[in-house]
C-alpha cells in the first residue's frame, strides 16, 4: 500500500444540493455517512449550469471560455464544444506522479472518448470497449434502456416529439447503466488495490439526470411519502426575464400528481445512486483501503424539479441548479463538519493536486481549497465570492452569475438583470435589480462581474465598449472601482 492517498471520485448528474440536508425527504445513508466522516460544503457551486462545460472545468480548473466547451456535445457541428487539447488535466498530473488511474461511466467532455490522452490509463467510459463488454455479459441481447411502467412522456408543443420525464423499471440497478458502471469500477479497484502505486478511480453516473428512471424497489420507498412541491413552485416570475416565463409554458401540461411522481422518481433515483456509491465504499472498507482514500462526491449541476414552475436546467440561473452537492473526506480532512465557503467545482482541480502532493496546474481561474478541508469553519473573504457563466446551449444567450456574501447578481445580456439577497430570500422569489433602492448594489455587483471577466481572460465580453453593447449598469472600465 502506498503512503500517498488514493482518490475516489463519485459523481452524479443533475443532483440537487438540497437533498443532502438532514431534514430532506430523500434517503441517502451512504452520503450521510461520508458527510459525517468529512466536510460537506453548503455553498458549493458549478461554474456553468449544463453538463459538458462544467465537466471540462472540473478537469482543467478553467472557466468554459478558456477550455473551449461552451455547450453540450449533442449538436453535430462542434462550433461551441471544442475542448482545447493544449490545456492540462489533473489526471495527467496524477499519472505523471505515479498514480494508477481509471475512469468509469459518463464522460461527456469531448467526442473521441480516448481518455488516455487526458491521463486516464483505464478507460471505462460509457459506450467504450470495456463498457460494451460488460453490458453484453450482464444483459446479453437485452437493450440497455429498460422498459418502464408507469412512465410519463412530455408530448407538447407539437413538432418536438415526446420526451420521457420519469419511469419505473422492474430491472434492478445492476442490470442498468447505473450498476454496470459501478461493477466496472469495482473490477478495476480489485486489481488496483493489489498494486504498490496509489490509485485514482472516477465513478461517474448519468443519474438522476432526466429521464428520471428508477427501479421499482426504490420507487416503492417513496410511493406513500409526502413529497410537497418546492416553496417557490408557484412563482409567477413577474419581475424576472421574459424568457423564464416563456420556459414555464413547457411545464404547464403537468398536473400536480405528475409533478409529484416526477419528484418521487427523482428522489428514488438518488437513493439508488447512494446504494451504488455504497457498493464501492463497502468494498474499499473491506479491502482496508478506505482510511487512506480521499473520497470526493459531487454533481455537475442541479435540477429545478418544479422550483419556479420549471424543471431540469438551462435558461435560468436559480440556486436549485447552480448550487451543487459536495462532500470531501479522507486523511487530514476534518470530520463531521459543514463549510460555508463558496467553492466552485473547477476549484477541485488544484485542490486534488495539492492533496495528492502532485505538480500543480498554474491557471488563474481556480484555486485550491485544501485549507478549508483542514479548517472548514475558517472562511476567509476570498471564499465568500463566486463566478459562473452560461452561453445559452444552442439558443446563444449571454448570462453571468456573481455571488458576494449574501448577494447574488445575474447579468442577462438578453434582458434585464437579477439581484437577490439569499439570506433573506433563499428561494429567489424577489428580484431586487429593478428597485432603485438597490441601484448602488447592482452597480457594485456589476463591477465585480467585470473584474471576474477581466481576470479570467473573458476578453470578448470584457471588451464590449461599443456603444450598441453598453448594457451593464456600469462598464468594464469601472472594474476596479470600490
Amino acid at each position: 500500500m502506498s503512503d500517498r492517498p488514493n482518490i475516489l471520485f463519485l459523481m452524479a448528474d443533475q443532483m440537487q444540493a438540497r437533498v443532502l440536508e438532514p431534514d430532506h425527504v430523500c434517503h441517502t445513508p451512504y452520503l450521510d455517512r461520508l458527510a459525517g466522516e468529512g466536510v460537506r460544503f453548503t455553498r458549493a457551486y458549478t461554474p456553468n449550469n449544463i453538463c459538458s462545460p462544467t465537466r471540462a472545468s472540473l478537469m482543467t480548473g478553467l472557466m468554459p471560455h478558456n477550455h473551449g466547451v461552451l455547450e453540450v456535445l449533442y449538436p453535430k457541428v462542434p462550433d461551441l464544444h471544442a475542448l482545447r487539447t493544449d490545456k492540462v488535466h489533473w489526471a495527467e498530473r496524477l499519472t505523471a506522479a505515479g498514480y494508477n488511474t481509471g475512469y468509469f461511466g459518463k464522460w461527456h467532455i469531448e467526442r473521441e472518448n480516448v481518455l488516455q490522452q487526458f491521463g486516464w490509463q483505464v478507460n471505462g467510459v460509457s459506450g467504450g470497449a470495456l463498457y460494451k463488454e460488460l453490458v453484453a455479459e450482464v444483459l446479453g441481447d437485452e437493450p440497455l434502456q429498460p422498459e418502464c411502467d408507469p412512465a410519463h412522456y412530455l408530448k407538447e408543443p407539437h413538432g418536438y416529439g415526446p420526451h420521457l420525464l420519469y419511469g419505473v423499471s422492474d430491472r434492478p440497478a445492476e442490470k442498468r447503466a447505473l450498476g454496470i458502471t459501478t461493477t466496472l469500477a469495482l473490477r478495476y479497484l480489485e486489481q488496483a488495490v493489489e498494486g504498490d502505486d496509489p490509485w485514482c478511480a472516477f465513478v461517474s453516473f448519468q443519474e438522476p439526470h432526466d429521464p428520471f428512471i428508477t427501479s421499482r424497489e426504490f420507487y416503492d420507498r417513496y410511493a406513500n411519502e409526502e413529497l410537497p412541491p418546492p416553496p417557490n413552485a408557484d412563482d409567477d416570475l413577474a419581475d424576472r426575464p421574459g424568457l423564464y416565463r416563456r420556459a414555464q409554458g413547457i411545464w404547464s401540461q403537468l398536473d400536480e400528481d405528475q409533478k409529484r411522481e416526477a419528484r418521487a422518481c427523482y428522489y428514488a433515483s438518488i437513493s439508488e445512486i447512494d446504494a451504488q456509491f455504497g457498493r464501492v465504499i463497502d468494498y474499499l472498507e473491506e479491502a482496508g483501503e478506505l482510511d487512506n482514500t480521499i473520497v470526493v462526491m459531487c454533481a455537475d449541476h442541479g435540477d429545478l424539479l418544479g422550483a419556479h414552475g420549471l424543471f431540469f436546467k438551462d435558461i435560468s440561473a436559480f440556486e436549485e441548479v447552480y448550487q451543487v452537492p459536495l462532500i470531501v473526506r479522507g486523511p487530514g480532512i476534518a470530520k463531521d463538519a459543514l463549510c460555508q465557503g463558496r467553492v466552485g467545482l473547477h476549484d477541485l482541480c488544484p485542490t486534488l493536486l495539492e492533496l495528492a502532493d502532485s505538480e500543480p496546474i498554474d491557471v488563474p481561474d481556480s484555486r485550491s481549497f485544501a485549507g478549508l478541508l483542514r479548517e472548514p469553519a475558517t472562511v476567509a473573504d476570498e471564499w465568500t465570492r463566486g463566478y459562473a457563466e452560461y452561453f445559452g446551449n444552442r439558443h446563444r444567450l449571454t448570462q453571468r452569475v456573481v455571488w458576494d456574501g449574501p448577494w447574488k447578481f445575474v447579468f442577462n445580456g438578453f434582458d434585464f438583470d437579477e439581484l437577490y439577497q439569499l439570506d433573506e430570500d433563499p428561494y429567489e422569489m424577489k428580484n431586487l435589480a429593478p428597485d432603485l433602492a438597490y441601484e448602488e448594489q447592482v452597480k457594485k455587483m456589476t463591477r465585480l462581474f467585470w473584474r471576474y471577466a477581466r481576470d479570467t481572460g473573458d476578453t470578448p465580453l470584457f471588451e464590449t465598449l461599443y456603444p450598441a453593447l453598453r448594457l451593464g449598469a456600469v462598464g468594464p472600465l469601472a472594474a476596479d472601482e470600490d
